[in-house]
C-alpha cells in the first residue's frame, strides 16, 4: 500500500475525528486539516479544494442534511469535474448516521440498548438529534450529563458532546461494521480503497 498524507476538510471537529479515523486506518497520514467552520464554509471553497487535489490527494466529507434526497444529486452539482486526487463524499443525511451505523460499538462504549438503537441510521431525518436522544437512554450518568443539554437551555448538545464523539469515534468506533448499515460509508470508503 502506498503510504502518503491525505489532506481533509470536514465540517466540524467531530467529523474531524470521524474522517481522520477513516484515512489512518486506510494506511495513509492525516495531513492538513480543512475546514470546521461548517458546512456553507466548505461550500465556498469546494473549488479551490478540488485544484488543490490536482496536486495530492484530498478528502472532502460534509453533510447531506437537507440539501437533496440523493448524495449524487449533490456531489454533482457542487463539484461537477473532480481532480484526480480529489475524494468528495457525503454523509447520508449526517455523519452521526456513520457513527450510529456501528450498533455494537454504540451499545458497548454509550451504555444504551441494542434495541434503542436505530435500525436504519440513514433514514433518519437528523441523526444528531437521535443520538443525543438515545444518549438520554444511557445507563451512565457521566455520559448523559456529558451528551444531553441540561433542562431549561437552548443547546442541542450537552457541554461534552464533542469530546465524547472524538474519543468514540478515535476508539470504539468500528467503520467496518457501521459499513453494513451505512450505505454512504460504504461508498466512501469503496472510494478510499482506490488509493490503496
Amino acid at each position: 500500500m502506498t503510504v502518503f498524507a491525505v489532506t481533509i476538510a470536514v465540517e466540524g471537529t467531530c467529523d474531524e475525528s470521524v474522517v481522520s479515523r477513516l484515512v489512518r486506518d486506510h494506511g495513509f497520514a492525516v495531513g492538513a486539516v480543512h475546514g470546521l467552520h461548517g458546512v456553507d464554509y466548505l461550500n465556498e471553497r469546494l473549488k479551490a479544494f478540488n485544484k488543490a487535489a490536482r496536486f495530492g490527494p484530498w478528502l472532502v466529507v460534509r453533510d447531506l442534511d437537507k440539501e437533496a434526497d440523493c448524495a449524487a444529486i449533490v456531489v454533482r452539482a457542487r463539484l461537477p469535474e473532480p481532480s484526480k486526487g480529489m475524494r468528495f463524499r457525503i454523509a447520508h443525511r449526517a455523519i452521526e448516521a456513520w457513527l450510529l451505523a456501528d450498533v455494537e460499538g454504540v451499545v458497548s462504549y454509550f451504555k444504551v440498548t441494542r434495541e434503542s438503537v436505530p435500525h436504519d441510521p440513514e433514514a433518519l431525518d437528523n441523526p444528531k438529534e437521535a443520538l443525543v436522544n438515545l444518549m438520554r437512554r444511557s445507563r451512565s450518568r457521566g455520559i448523559r450529563e456529558d451528551m444531553v443539554p441540561a433542562p431549561g437551555t437552548t443547546a442541542r448538545v450537552g457541554p461534552g458532546f464533542v469530546a465524547r464523539i472524538t474519543e468514540f469515534a478515535s476508539s470504539s468506533w468500528s467503520w467496518r461494521r457501521a459499513t453494513e448499515r451505512s450505505d454512504s460509508l460504504r461508498r466512501c470508503v469503496r472510494r478510499l480503497d482506490e488509493w490503496g
